[in-house]
């Protein structure tokens, strides 16, 4: 992967090249604004995670973990919950997991073992200083709320390179031969710019791995990219897959033991620009376990001009026949349209039954984008953040399978009172500009009294004109985000061109990013989570989704909305703070 910066972070090699930043907004008029909205649940503490999580007891025998003092707590009292420490720098989220310092970047597959969920993210302890990527352990028992463990896998171990992005699983029928119910994780090792994939084994239940003697597992064959395995157990052939990124293919290969692979099969692409982080899974349609589809996924990097895409998380839908993937349509779908979601990864609750498994997934996502993820106005940490944890869903819209995503519903655990607004009309201004007009909608409608929340509103277009409603999140000091709902061109967008960061970023920051949803009933949902430096927007229940970082003046949390086209009507309007909840961290 290349990178302009003298260290890159995540590996010796380059980083991904980045698409043209050249589009346009949805419409021409919409260049006078700018739209951004920042999603965030998570929180500043300790070593390398920032996120919420109850007073739990230390696990017995759990490592230490090699991280950075305490944060400040967190307040706990009902009058300061939902306000974040003073001495917090200013784009600390809330709700949102990150590391105390350094660097953090691909979330790894989550499991459930032992009564919580396993966590890992890559981690570089070293940044800006030294290179290389490591293992950092976080655990919960509701995707919200989390505990720091530390380092799981050590960077520059074994002879093989620093440690990259893989998966665990949990060996339920000892297929690899290290005792039924070990945890084993296929991992990418890169030494001398040659990736390839070893195994690490771990006894106590997924807080310390260790690699086996006879690593790689798979050698590479002689490839520049050779990365990001995905372990996939396929129980009607009674085998595991994997699925690897090799530069603009995903190779798919089988074993019965998790040390021998045999190659089967590759997934090209010449449009996408270099694949990685790719998964692999089996979801029911529209909730009925008796129609299934594969869904494809993988970090992908698209064109502005042709999709609106920079990088983010493509996807097919489609059957696979245990040696070969065969897509339903050649063109890929985006999880997720907003600028910084990346490097995704979903799992299932192993602890359903075989068809409430297959209905709903979980996901999870890295906030940021290569073309700028280390020049984040972040002062005591680089690399962005996890988004908030999703749920995800196979339903038919307009006759087309597709994936939607919802915040996890255990997030609602933070949301306070919520203020309410209903039949709120947004007239148009002759100049958007006007200060008068924006002091009226903010006298109409609930203002934040956290800096994180969730606003829920209903938008509806006014009968005579099909206008554009626009709302300012984390305004103040002339800077500001921008979500909104286009209905003229039925589209939802988010853009950022005001805000503190966009004159310091590359010209792919600026752009809007925006998203086709047409209206139900005449009506668009938005669900949008507000956090210090990020937003994540989840429009008509999921169908459509964008979520964006962004850096308002620091403090700044006005709201205020305006319509441009035709007056719009808020039918309601409903804003809930998030209390913080810091990561507990074992000494």
């Amino acid at each position: 992967m290349t990178s302009e910066k003298p260290i890159d972070p995540r590996t010796p090699d380059e980083a991904p090249a980045v698409a043209s930043a050249a589009t346009s907004a949805p419409r021409s008029r919409r260049r006078a604004t700018t739209i951004t909205v920042v999603a965030a649940v998570a929180v500043a503490t300790t070593a390398a995670l920032v996120l919420a999580l109850g007073p739990l007891a230390p696990r017995p025998n759990a490592p230490a973990p090699t991280a950075p003092p305490t944060a400040t707590p967190a307040p706990t009292s009902p009058e300061t919950a939902y306000q974040r420490p003073a001495d917090w720098s200013p784009y600390r989220p809330a709700v949102h997991l990150t590391p105390a310092e350094r660097w953090m970047n691909d979330p790894q597959r989550p499991f459930w073992l032992d009564g919580r969920w396993h966590y890992y993210y890559l981690f570089n302890a070293d940044y800006p200083e030294g290179n290389g990527t490591e293992w950092y352990h976080a655990t919960s028992t509701d995707l919200v709320h989390w505990r720091d463990e530390g380092v799981a896998i050590d960077k520059y171990e074994n002879g093989l390179g620093d440690i990259e992005t893989g998966s665990a699983v949990i060996d339920v029928e000892n297929t690899a031969g290290f005792g039924a119910g070990a945890v084993i994780a296929v991992v990418t090792q890169q030494h001398e710019g040659v990736q390839r994939q070893s195994l690490f084994v771990s006894t106590d239940g997924g807080f310390r791995f260790e690699p086996i003697d006879g690593n790689p597992v798979l050698d590479n064959p002689g490839v520049r990219d050779f990365r990001d395995p995905k372990i996939v157990w396929d129980e009607a052939r009674r085998t595991w897959i994997m699925v690897l990124a090799e530069g603009s293919k995903l190779g798919f290969y089988t074993s019965s033991d998790l040390r021998d692979w045999t190659y089967r099969s590759g997934f090209d692409r010449d449009d996408l620009g270099l694949l990685e982080t790719p998964d692999l899974f089996r979801i029911s349609v529209d909730g009925d376990p008796a129609n299934t589809r594969w869904v494809l996924m993988a970090g992908a990097h698209g064109d502005l001009d042709r999709d609106g895409m920079s990088t983010g998380t493509a996807y097919w839908t489609g059957d696979w026949n245990g040696e070969r993937f065969t897509a339903d349509r050649d063109e890929p779908a985006w999880l997720d349209r907003g600028a910084d979601l990346y490097a995704t990864v979903t799992w299932d609750d192993s602890r359903l039954a075989p068809a409430e498994r297959l209905e709903r997934r979980y996901a999870i996502g890295w906030l940021n984008n290569w073309a700028y993820a280390g020049d984040l106005p972040t002062e005591d940490w680089q690399g962005g953040a996890a988004s908030v944890v999703r749920e995800i869903s196979l339903r038919t819209i307009d006759g087309v399978p597709t994936l939607t995503s919802a915040p996890i519903e255990t997030l609602a655990e933070l949301e306070g009172a919520p203020a309410r607004a209903t039949d709120v009309v947004v007239r148009e201004a002759p100049d958007v500009s006007a200060a008068g007009t924006r002091a009226e909608t903010v006298s109409a409608l609930p203002q934040p009294t956290s800096d994180a929340y969730r606003l829920r509103v209903e938008l509806a277009a006014t009968e005579a004109e099909r206008g554009e409603a626009r709302i300012r999140v984390k305004e103040g000091g002339g800077h500001f985000a921008t979500v909104g709902v286009d209905f003229a061109t039925n589209r939802v967008f988010i853009a950022r061109d005001a805000d503190t960061a966009a004159s310091a970023m590359p010209s792919v920051y600026r752009e809007v990013r925006w998203a086709n949803v047409a209206p139900r009933d005449g009506v668009v949902t938005l669900d949008v989570i507000v956090d210090a430096a990020s937003v994540e927007v989840f429009a008509n229940d999921g169908e459509a989704v964008l979520s964006s970082v962004m850096f308002p003046s620091p403090g700044a949390n006005g709201l205020s909305a305006e319509a441009v086209g035709g007056d719009i009507r808020f039918r309601s309007f409903e804003i809930s703070p998030l209390a913080v909840a810091p990561v507990e961290r074992l000494d």
